[in-house]
């Protein structure tokens, strides 16, 4: 029996005042907008998150905030209630001391310095944000740090971490075993061995992911190669020589559109730009000599590149796809491994071989602070970061 007038018009009313609430629910949970001239996006309407979420491959792994952007959750300060409320810190993993400089990043000033263990190179946000993992290299050990106090707890035992980096979905940690030309699947969480990779190539190092986290580009650094990794097969699926004698591939960073992967190499002094999905021959941008750490700013529009062997950082322009500036250093530098403030404002980097860290205003490229540290700082994290969560390194956030 069809519904009646009445009944038709109740049903209109209860949608309507259904439609009501959600709209007031979703107000109170939404963030204030001050920060959307550094590039805030609009939110995405229902049928774009549902086709987002359609488009994405690995399974377990949060949806795509936006298709055309995979840094949409890095907005600044924008940052999740996991993070919120942890203190604003820099931390530094000195190679040649054997410990980890914590930076004030509103004095400029080293507040602690923690001792880990033989030879930390980077400082590496967990999947879930909740821990920073300190890679002890020759120590043969993961240090972890609680950000929420900066105390360090009992260090596991993990061979040979270079670097680290998460899956996706949170499932598993890879360990880049440069010495051990492995690439170590492991529980994110216990950090217990699910599969060893052998690979054919030498310094497995840096990595970033696809859009829909079905595969990774990997760096190797001593062989001057690339590879291409199924994430869920856990298996290398391509490799190949960069075209470039003595070549010494570092960072690797995705584009915001997801199309294009840029590979920072130190030798080649400049910047690989690579089609992850054919993994045909790359193309090269020059940038500065000893080119070696990538990092996006907050708005999605610029990638800071940071040239060690000649104290400088490029700036390219992803809307305009060409380099745009380049800042020198005053006196010079070794700039090496880093990130971006939270509020987007200011560059953090390492100076390897100066034994002290670079803080530079992103909007001028001035110097604003050069903080003594330990001996050989390398792969500094700025913590917390938005996002909803890490892939790794030393801060890649989605």
């Amino acid at each position: 029996m069809p519904p009646t007038p009445l009944a038709r018009a109740a049903r209109v009313l209860v949608t309507g005042a259904a439609l009501t609430v959600l709209a007031a629910l979703a107000g109170c949970g939404s963030q204030d907008h001050a920060d959307e001239a550094l590039g805030t996006k609009a939110a995405l309407q229902p049928q774009q998150q549902k086709k987002a979420q359609v488009a994405q491959g690995l399974p377990g792994m949060p949806p795509v905030l936006d298709p055309a952007d995979v840094y949409a959750a890095d907005r600044p300060n924008r940052l999740s209630p996991v993070v919120r409320d942890f203190p604003s810190r820099v931390y530094v993993p000195n190679t040649g001391s054997n410990t980890v400089s914590v930076i004030d990043p509103k004095t400029y000033k080293v507040v602690e310095t923690i001792p880990v263990g033989v030879q930390p190179q980077h400082v590496v946000p967990s999947w879930d944000l909740k821990t920073l993992w300190v890679n002890n290299d020759r120590g043969n050990t993961l240090t972890p740090i609680d950000p929420r106090t900066g105390r360090a707890g009992k260090p596991v035992d993990v061979h040979d971490p270079y670097n680290l980096y998460f899956t996706p979905n949170g499932k598993y940690a890879i360990v880049m075993a440069s010495l051990d030309r492995q690439l170590v699947f492991r529980d994110a969480h216990t950090m217990k061995t699910v599969k060893a990779v052998h690979v054919g190539c030498y310094g497995v190092n840096h990595a970033d992911f696809s859009p829909d986290g079905r595969y990774f580009i990997v760096s190797c650094e001593f062989s001057g190669e690339l590879l291409k990794v199924d994430t869920e097969k856990m298996k290398v699926i391509g490799q190949q020589k960069l075209p470039f004698h003595g070549s010494m591939p570092q960072d690797v960073k995705i584009s915001p559109d997801g199309k294009k992967f840029y590979i920072a190499d130190m030798m080649a002094n400049g910047v690989w730009v690579l089609n992850g999905d054919t993994f045909a021959k790359p193309d090269f941008l020059p940038t500065g000599k000893g080119c070696h750490g990538l990092y996006i700013s907050r708005d999605s529009r610029e990638m800071y590149i940071s040239n060690r062997g000649e104290g400088s950082i490029s700036i390219f322009d992803f809307t305009k796809n060409k380099l745009t500036k380049k800042w020198h250093l005053p006196g010079g530098g070794s700039p090496d491994m880093g990130g971006v403030s939270a509020d987007g404002k200011v560059l953090w980097l390492s100076g390897r071989y100066n034994s002290e860290v670079y803080a530079i205003d992103t909007r001028t490229g001035a110097q604003l602070a050069r903080i003594k540290v330990g001996g050989g700082p390398h792969g500094l994290a700025v913590y917390p970061q938005p996002g909803r969560y890490s892939l790794g390194h030393t801060g890649i956030f989605r």
